[in-house]
């Protein structure tokens, strides 16, 4: 191969490289703001379970939540997100697709997963006494 051909080649592979960077970048800012939404939801369940604030707000992130979690066992318990991050990383993190600390995006599941039904759990106490 002459200079002109692998400097084309080079310069191929640089675009290609960015623009996986740029996607996982996108992805990842998409993801963890979804995330933020989704975090707030719970923490307004949890805080109507807790001061008995309990109104149709309360409910819908209660139905946004269970919706999320359809969408995750349909998907084998991954967010669609982090299957479109895939096609752009080879990266074994927890947190590949996703602005948190590693230790978040292992167990964010367990995590969120508890205090929302903690705060489904308080919101039906508080509904029927």
């Amino acid at each position: 191969m002459d200079n002109g051909q692998e400097s084309i080649l080079g310069n191929f592979d640089f675009c290609l490289i960015r623009f996986f960077i740029g996607m996982l970048i996108l992805i990842k800012s998409f993801h963890s703001l979804i995330w933020v939404v989704f975090v707030i939801f719970i923490g307004f369940i949890l805080w109507g379970g807790i001061t008995d604030n309990v109104n149709v707000y309360s409910w819908l992130a209660v139905i946004a939540i269970v919706f999320e979690g359809v969408v995750l066992l349909f998907f084998k318990g991954s967010c669609p997100l982090t299957k479109v991050a895939r096609k752009y990383s080879d990266s074994s993190k927890a947190n590949f697709d996703i602005y948190l600390p590693e230790w978040l995006a292992r167990y964010n599941k367990r995590i969120f997963g508890s205090l929302f039904l903690l705060g489904v759990i308080l919101l039906i106490i508080r509904l029927i006494s």
